[in-house]
């Protein structure tokens, strides 16, 4: 507790509080650390509560320097305020002392929620809140959606997404699992039973390079490696991945982990440019992960599976109107991998 109040004790409380407006959910950041500060902790989770049943989650996985911890004053001259790490505590030890989220009495209201990720288990979680009945339909046997296969254990514990889950069911929400939307459910039986729909199915489908040989065997989107969990053997083999942001950071170190003998993150930009966390890229470099930066994947090479990649080498210009730099390939400078 004495580290945790101390991290809290960095926290000015700003009366603007940029870091609330960091926040896409709006969390009243200022507050709940006040609150822990004085070691109010039921308080600063009854803060927390008004704006997230995910404080876990959120606290464990979120961008945080892209967003509540960017805009940390201290942030100019000193460490910004480890917020995420006192969201993580927070709410863990909700979980552990079992602090209940609060739910008013029922009204006459049913709602059915489809898809039971995080947003269709925040939409579940407030609607309840509010005293309306609600029904989530899953299409797997397990509630969470991305949270589970799509974050490495690594990153974010699976015994504490259930804990998260089974507290928000709690609140006297039905689920049905098995169900999925087109083949077991359809919006127009839905829509005779429930006063509203809300569809939470995801937008799980990688980003296409759109280059030659993106078709062949053995080229796969991130996030359908993930969802599916296609098992694949990576002993001794190399792979690359293709991109720079948190989710290249989790594939990368899961494939290190199952043995590949390389694993060679590409990316257009620079190191500045990356989007992934600075720690998440740290922890890909800790696990062996090699980075390959201003170099652009062209095409993949191969006659039905692949057997390599041809890349050229970037430059980075200021394009007007682009607030980014842009990566624009140097002629001449291809080479295989």
């Amino acid at each position: 507790m004495t580290s945790i109040k101390k991290l809290a004790s960095n926290c000015e409380t700003c009366v603007t509080k940029p870091c609330q407006i960091g926040c896409p959910l709006d969390n009243d950041i200022p507050s709940f650390i006040k609150e822990i500060k004085k070691e109010n902790y039921k308080e600063a989770f009854n803060i927390l509560s008004d704006s997230t049943v995910l404080m876990s989650v959120c606290g464990r996985i979120c961008p945080h320097m892209q967003q509540c911890m960017g805009s940390c004053v201290k942030g100019v001259s000193y460490e910004p305020v480890n917020i995420g790490e006192l969201e993580t505590f927070i709410g863990d030890l909700s979980l552990d002392k079992k602090w209940k989220i609060s739910s008013p009495k029922n009204t006459n209201y049913k709602v059915a929620v489809i898809g039971g990720g995080p947003a269709g288990l925040t939409c579940a979680a407030f609607l309840r809140r509010n005293g309306i009945g609600v029904t989530i339909y899953e299409k797997y046997d397990y509630l969470g959606g991305l949270l589970v296969h799509g974050i490495p254990d690594f990153r974010l514990p699976k015994d504490i997404v259930k804990k998260v889950t089974d507290n928000i069911i709690n609140l006297g929400i039905e689920v049905k699992y098995n169900q999925e939307l087109g083949k077991n459910i359809t919006l127009s039986k839905l829509k005779k039973e429930y006063d509203a729909i809300f569809i939470g199915i995801g937008a799980n489908l990688s980003n296409k390079m759109n280059i030659p040989g993106e078709e062949l065997q053995n080229v796969y989107g991130a996030n359908e490696l993930l969802e599916h969990s296609i098992d694949l053997d990576y002993t001794d083999k190399t792979v690359i991945i293709s991109g720079g942001g948190n989710v290249a950071m989790d594939v990368s170190r899961t494939i290190k982990r199952k043995g590949a003998k390389k694993v060679i993150v590409v990316y257009r930009r620079s190191k500045d440019e990356m989007p992934a966390e600075d720690e998440e890229e740290e922890a890909a470099r800790m696990d062996g992960v090699e980075f390959l930066y201003l170099t652009n994947i062209i095409k993949i090479k191969g006659r039905n599976k692949v057997k390599g990649i041809e890349v050229v080498k970037t430059k980075l210009v200021k394009k007007e109107g682009e607030s980014r730099l842009s990566p624009v390939n140097i002629d001449g400078s291809n080479y295989e991998i």
